[in-house]
């Protein structure tokens, strides 16, 4: 993992040769984030972080395919928050395969961006990812709030500190952000957004940010 003044490591996995090699020539015009591997697959990108890790050297960020042969983005990136809670996943996906996203936010993605999204937005993506922020792709949001799943329960259950979290959340901000805007304890606000999280019978942030915008808790993106 990199330090506070080290570019963000990334490892690029995408079954796609063209779609590897045009982020690492897009990230290699950049000097906060660098490619430290690339993968075909999903058992490919485990082998890599089992490398990594042994090496003490685990990416920041893994930008990861959801189609991909062998083992798919999603059972890739359950097995990484499994073994690597650490290490931060961003789900690439086309418009088309968008509804297949809420599989991976279920598993532990941070956030996800289409294929087809503009080299500056990657970037976005992939240093809000690193700060512990959720990155919406403004195109896609509409219909992944359409297909969530309804929560277990109702906004209504939630205190009046932890929908006021939910909205910070909601609007892409860190715990580190939330606990500096309310004046409490970066522990109290994991606490929150823990308790949050389970009243609403969700299991990320990401989740938890299109709920609320879906429920008008929070604009979107």
């Amino acid at each position: 993992m990199s330090g506070p003044d080290e570019p963000i490591r990334v490892v690029v996995v995408d079954d796609h040769n063209v779609v590897r090699k045009g982020l690492q020539l897009f990230f290699g015009m950049l000097d906060d984030i660098e490619v430290v591997g690339e993968a075909a697959d999903g058992r490919h990108a485990l082998d890599l972080l089992g490398f990594l890790s042994a090496e003490e050297a685990l990416p920041d960020v893994v930008l990861m395919d959801l189609e991909m042969p062998r083992m798919d983005g999603i059972a890739a990136t359950a097995e990484i928050k499994k073994l690597y809670p650490a290490v931060e996943v961003v789900a690439l996906t086309s418009f088309s395969e968008a509804e297949r996203v809420h599989l991976a936010l279920e598993v532990g993605a941070a956030g996800y961006l289409l294929k087809d999204a503009d080299a500056d937005e990657v970037g976005v993506a992939v240093r809000a990812a690193h700060r512990g922020e959720i990155h919406l792709d403004a195109a896609v949001v509409g219909k992944l709030t359409r297909s969530l799943r309804q929560p277990a329960e109702t906004g209504a259950v939630l205190t009046p500190r932890e929908r006021e979290i939910l909205e910070l959340v909601a609007r892409g901000h860190s715990n580190r952000d939330i606990a500096k805007a309310l004046m409490i304890s970066e522990r109290t606000t994991r606490t929150h957004v823990s308790n949050m999280l389970g009243k609403l019978g969700l299991v990320s942030r990401t989740q938890a940010a299109l709920w609320a915008i879906r429920e008008g808790i929070a604009p979107g993106p």
